[in-house]
């Protein structure tokens, strides 16, 4: 079975960024996702569409194929006070490099990176951590596998909360027992 739409595709990859590799699967631990729905960037997606198990990939992808152009607009000073919580900042949070969960005002929830720390506000870095960066894939298909009628409607909405525990209608009412955050 080739990789393509209504499937699902496992497969082993390398990314390789300015001569480092900066992320792998192995066989045994490999990327799984249903194939054209999302998951991946499209561009991925178009360099293994077709391919079986058993093929090899390489391809690079430009920045603007990847995660876009870094953009000296998206590094933001922010108040200190927004990452206070109880009138406190955590310990350790607005640490150069760290990584900050945050949210939109519409609830968009993404990750942004301290640059530096100022008595009264935080430098922010919005970018993706792979914007303006060239990617060299390579790697080889796992498996290749129909999606099947549960996973379909999941990816629908339609398949209760996705965490497998079989609830229907998507509100995980049900009494389940299974390690989701479902219920909790």
């Amino acid at each position: 079975m080739k990789a393509g739409n209504k499937t699902v595709v496992s497969l082993q990859y390398q990314l390789e960024v300015e001569g480092e590799i900066v992320d792998q699967s192995t066989p045994e631990r490999p990327l799984t996702f249903p194939f054209g729905v999302g998951y991946l960037l499209p561009k991925f997606e178009a360099n293994v569409e077709g391919l079986e198990p058993g093929e090899k990939f390489a391809f690079t992808l430009t920045p603007e194929e990847g995660y876009g152009p870094y953009r000296e607009d998206m590094v933001v000073d922010l108040p200190k006070e927004t990452f206070m919580i109880n009138g406190a900042i955590e310990d350790g949070l607005l640490e150069i490099g760290n990584q900050i969960p945050l949210q939109s005002q519409d609830g968009a929830r993404f990750l942004g990176v301290v640059k530096a720390v100022d008595a009264d506000s935080v430098k922010i870095d919005l970018n993706a951590p792979m914007a303006g960066k060239t990617l060299n894939f390579s790697g080889e298909i796992i498996s290749v596998r129909e999606l099947t009628a549960e996973e379909e409607a999941q990816l629908n909405g339609q398949g209760g909360c996705g965490c497998g525990c079989g609830c229907e209608g998507g509100d995980c009412s049900c009494d389940e027992d299974c390690d989701c955050s479902c219920h909790d």
